[in-house]
């Protein structure tokens, strides 16, 4: 498989819905229909010259108090963003910003937390120029980032939130910011995935079909895929490095990425705080005393997840875990019943949660 290919079947970039969108009316999407001017289409230019498509949503807390209806939205941008707080949203592949399911989420963002949400088409998406890239899109995330600062939000009261795809830009742009020493508000990660090896091994298209299962009946067919995709977006491994306070929630019902993804990327965070765990070097080879030296460092690191994580059940919603380090960065890991892959984040109790956790609402 060549690599072009097998990073577009990554990015999806050239399926553009809604086809024909027409991003300087996103009244016709959905936003703003009972509230018109209220999102800005806007052109972002990158370090390295790209344009990127975007739109700015105003809160819709701070449109309520406007007398009439705004002629001009970009006059508004520096006061709703002094009075509101405000959302960087990273979508997932394929499609815009105008397809449906996003918009759910930036209704729900703008409404019910009364932030202003900036979202924005990746190079390569929609009408944003180039091609994607890992590299690429942590550079558009850091983009956008950068001029929200420009337009007076200081960058600790910049809430970052990545879904799908978007996690791994979240993740990628946390460690940017961690290694500049830049604080945000904080890194909600929604369906997340460890990393895009885990995804090829898990991942059901359309929530039914396999992508890799039956390549991998080919012998080898499956590495050479893997290979193929060179832009890794491997969350997992810029844990140590994401120093900001992160929530993880992802839906049991997700039938496109696997809720276990969020589990690993949870215990990955916890992995510091908890006593060793040493596995024999040949598990073949070991003896009963060995596997008996496991179980009772099993048991320790048991105990201590006890004493460290907070658990509760939420009746007809899920499940939340969550600890705090004595640098104060919290970590929570919210499992919902309902919401599948696409509409996680418009469900009114995870959005309290987030605004709870992170100081917004």
């Amino acid at each position: 498989m060549k690599t072009g290919a097998a990073n577009s079947a990554l990015y999806l970039n050239a399926i553009k819905l809604p086809f024909f969108a027409d991003f300087n009316a996103p009244e016709k999407y959905g936003l703003a229909r009972a509230s018109p001017n209220r999102t800005l289409n806007l052109k972002l230019q990158t370090p390295d010259k790209e344009t990127l498509g975007a739109w700015f949503i105003l809160s819709d807390r701070y449109y309520q108090t406007l007398p009439a209806i705004p002629t001009d939205v970009g006059t508004h941008i520096v006061p709703a963003l002094k009075e509101h707080p405000v959302v960087l949203f990273l979508h997932g592949n394929a499609a815009t910003r105008a397809f449906s399911a996003r918009i759910q989420h930036y209704q729900a963002l703008s409404t019910r937390l009364g932030a202003n949400v900036l979202v924005i088409d990746y190079r390569g998406f929609a009408d944003s120029t180039g091609k994607p890239s890992e590299l690429g899109l942590t550079v558009d995330a850091r983009t956008a980032f950068d001029w929200l600062v420009a337009h007076g939000k200081k960058p600790e009261d910049i809430l970052i939130i990545g879904h799908s795809l978007g996690t791994g830009v979240a993740g990628q742009l946390g460690v940017t910011l961690a290694t500049d020493g830049v604080k945000c508000k904080g890194i909600v990660l929604l369906s997340p995935f460890s990393s895009i090896d885990g995804v090829l091994e898990s991942y059901n298209l359309f929530g039914v079909i396999p992508l890799i299962k039956p390549i991998a009946l080919i012998p080898g067919a499956a590495q050479i895929v893997k290979r193929a995709v060179v832009h890794r977006f491997d969350t997992l491994q810029a844990v140590p490095n994401i120093t900001a306070s992160v929530l993880i929630a992802h839906a049991e019902n997700d039938y496109d990425i696997p809720h276990t993804h969020s589990d690993t990327l949870f215990h990955a965070f916890l992995e510091d705080h908890l006593p060793p765990l040493t596995l024999p070097n040949n598990p073949f080879s070991a003896t009963p005393e060995d596997w008996k030296i496991v179980a009772d460092q099993q048991v320790l690191r048991n105990a201590k997840r006890k004493t460290i994580v907070e658990s509760r059940t939420i009746s007809n919603f899920g499940t939340v875990n969550e600890f705090t380090e004595d640098t104060g960065r919290k970590v929570t890991l919210v499992k919902t019943l309902a919401g599948g892959h696409d509409y996680l984040g418009v469900q009114e109790g995870l959005v309290d949660i987030i605004g709870k956790a992170f100081s917004v609402i």
